[in-house]
């Protein structure tokens, strides 16, 4: 068996992600998000999707970057 990262539970299907140089080994997909999954800059949520990317900077959708002051951003064109 293994041990969560994140939560410390010993878990027999427990599993591993890989991104780029950080690897970790989770007995749940909301472990390893909680783990492995940027932050919005603006509302602090988890981004799961693709998100928006602004000059280095991660936001759940281009609202959030909109709320920031990110102009010319769209979730739909």
């Amino acid at each position: 068996m293994a041990i969560c990262d994140t939560c410390g539970n010993d878990y027999d299907k427990a599993f591993q992600v890989v991104m780029g140089d950080r690897r970790g080994t989770y007995d749940s997909f909301e472990c390893a998000i909680q783990a492995m999954a940027p932050t919005c800059a603006h509302c602090q949520c988890r981004i799961i999707g693709h998100g928006a990317e602004h000059d280095g900077t991660m936001y759940c959708c281009a609202h959030c970057a909109t709320q920031a002051g990110v102009k010319g951003m769209e979730d739909r064109v």
